[in-house]
């Protein structure tokens, strides 16, 4: 009956809160992955994915609260005239996580430029089951940030699970929606794949800084999440400005056209 304290309750709803806060990049990354799975699976492949990561994400929980150290401690580390780093275990995922979401992003980008036709949906198309472990592989990696602000919250492992199953949950319920709104409006796929490449900038200078890594002298500071929804609302804002002036000028060159067709 402890649980049920006041003090507790209001503990699980900002650990909830803040998973579904720090989620969203993660949210946007599954809606993107899911794609490269056959059409009929793609519902299935989320839901799937995201389930078997708050599993995961449940035993990394009690992995850390009980090893934390382990992933702490440095594992190889250079100081060279120009760049120094110590790595440990939590740098060096984060780092690679970082490292294959900007390639994810920029492959993704490119491959957008050079088709020809619209409807490129079959393009890359990998199983259902590969899609599944990329999903968990990268809810892994999302999730390090989460898990460790909620140990500097509570060392209360049932409500850091709670929080954990609560806020999965969530991202099954919203993951369809974010699909869909992605697949009506293609236009904001680019949109989508540039924050994705901005994740990947975030988790690599958090990674760097993990690993107290220095460049020419200057130490790596991380990218902060107020930095990083900051930058999310100008490009989002800045999409709606050019595609609402774009609408405008094709209104303005139909209406000139129609004009020359009567005179």
């Amino acid at each position: 009956m402890d649980l049920f304290t006041l003090d507790n309750l209001v503990t699980l709803l900002l650990l909830t809160m803040l998973q579904a806060v720090l989620g969203f990049d993660n949210l946007l990354y599954i809606s993107l992955e899911s794609k490269r799975a056959p059409a009929h699976l793609q519902a299935r492949v989320r839901k799937w994915g995201i389930g078997i990561a708050i599993v995961l994400r449940i035993a990394l929980l009690f992995i850390l609260t009980n090893l934390i150290k382990v992933f702490q401690d440095p594992v190889f580390e250079r100081n060279w005239e120009h760049l120094s780093f110590n790595f440990n275990i939590h740098s060096m995922i984060v780092l690679v996580g970082g490292v294959f979401i900007i390639y994810t992003a920029t492959k993704e980008i490119l491959h957008m430029m050079a088709i020809e036709e619209l409807d490129h949906e079959n393009k890359h198309q990998r199983s259902a089951v590969t899609v599944v472990i990329w999903i968990v592989l990268m809810n892994l990696v999302f999730s390090f940030d989460s898990i460790l602000s909620a140990i500097a919250l509570t060392d209360n492992f049932t409500i850091m699970a709670c929080a954990i199953v609560v806020s999965g949950l969530l991202m099954i319920l919203l993951a369809d929606t974010v699909s869909e709104f992605l697949q009506k409006n293609r236009m904001y796929e680019v949109l989508g794949l540039f924050i994705l490449f901005v994740v990947g900038i975030m988790l690599i200078s958090e990674g760097g800084h993990l690993a107290h890594m220095k460049i020419l002298g200057t130490e790596v500071t991380p990218m902060t999440k107020a930095t990083f929804y900051f930058v999310i609302v100008v490009m989002a804002f800045s999409d709606f400005v050019q595609s609402r002036y774009q609408r405008k000028l094709l209104r303005e060159k139909k209406a000139l056209l129609a004009g020359r067709q009567t005179s």
